[in-house]
């Protein structure tokens, strides 16, 4: 069997993808597998170092307001399906598995085309412009959330990673602070803002680092590729990376995480029972606060405006928190409880389902 998945850009479309792949060869290590992403996106590196086959066509990004590249579209969507088409002749894939985002359009199209068996999964709460088109023409529908309004959406959760959906934080938190240079004793925060980083973020816990250092808070910080911290000096530890490819370990070594609220995000904290902070990115159609309300609702997750985290809030709110490990508990518990760990196994069986 052969089946190509579509989606890339940032994480959020790459790690489910990369899930479900994976997933596919454990249920059959003969399925042929081929990714389709753009040239700029996180898949030229992840895709290729998970040991998956790329091609790659052109973005077609769809503008939100009117004007000259709103123009340009219908010209680079056809382009972008003549490449898809191509790659479909060429692959000659059983059923075609799309999430979303900028290269999804003309691969939906493109396999409509072709009469091949399509597959649709949408991470988010709220779908994008490409899934509710997609969906309209799918076999089958899938989404990560049970309320996610599109047609026919048949619920199996998010795709992980194995080795965050198999994750035992207790058993491993010793061994994750020794791999990033932590103390193993101290109350730690994990911060991230996802494969891009998140300003706000970096600024308001870094302002707050003489305030969680005073309460005995040590930091975890991944700033992104592009970002930055400059925390105050202190001997608690307040350790700032740009990336971690480890973030089962990351997320073995915190007791809370500050973190926007992306599908990914609410979906792997939550699955790993880890207390959270949501800060929903203020822009797009407010799918990331729709993402974490269900955790928030249970009491697993604090939820946050972004013009509201500060280092003030931070420094008021943080400390007491991080000291009282059986509210940390409780909301980890209720959190853990939400979210299905066996996305991945679901939704290759769909995939094998449609392609048969």
């Amino acid at each position: 069997m052969r089946v190509l998945l579509a989606g890339g850009g940032t994480a959020g479309h790459t790690s489910p993808l990369l899930a479900t792949a994976d997933a596919l060869l454990r249920r059959d290590d003969t399925i042929e597998i081929t990714c389709v992403g753009t040239p700029r996106g996180l898949e030229n590196r992840v895709v290729p170092e998970a040991g998956y086959r790329l091609e790659l066509i052109p973005p077609v990004p769809l503008p939100r307001r009117p004007g000259a590249d709103l123009l340009r579209v219908p010209t680079r969507l056809r382009g972008a399906v003549k490449e898809t088409l191509a790659i479909l002749d060429r692959v000659r894939p059983d059923v075609v598995v799309g999430y979303g985002g900028y290269v999804s359009m003309p691969v939906y199209l493109a396999a409509r085309r072709r009469r091949i068996p399509l597959v649709v999964h949408e991470q988010n709460a709220l779908p994008g412009l490409a899934n509710k088109v997609g969906a309209r023409v799918a076999d089958r529908v899938a989404v990560s959330f049970p309320d996610t309004p599109l047609k026919a959406a048949e619920y199996v959760g998010l795709p992980i990673r194995r080795m965050i959906s198999t994750l035992d934080r207790a058993a491993v938190r010793g061994e994750a602070r020794g791999f990033f240079g932590l103390d193993a004793a101290r109350p730690t925060l994990l911060v991230t803002g996802g494969s891009q980083g998140a300003r706000r973020l970096n600024q308001a816990v870094a302002g707050s680092a003489r305030a969680l250092a005073e309460a005995g808070v040590q930091v975890l910080h991944v700033v992104g590729p592009n970002g930055e911290a400059t925390p105050s000096a202190s001997t608690v530890p307040y350790v700032v990376e740009r990336f971690v490819d480890r973030m089962d370990l990351a997320y073995a070594a915190a007791d809370l995480v500050i973190c926007r609220a992306g599908a990914s995000s609410v979906t792997e904290a939550a699955a790993t029972g880890l207390p959270a902070v949501f800060v929903p990115l203020p822009i797009g159609n407010g799918e990331q606060a729709h993402n974490a309300r269900p955790v928030v609702e249970a009491g697993g997750a604090l939820l946050v405006a972004d013009d509201a985290l500060t280092a003030e809030w931070v420094a008021a709110t943080v400390p007491g928190l991080m000291g009282d490990p059986q509210r940390l508990a409780a909301m980890g518990a209720a959190a853990a409880g939400l979210i299905p760990r066996d996305a991945d196994e679901r939704l290759a069986g769909i995939v094998v389902e449609a392609a048969r």
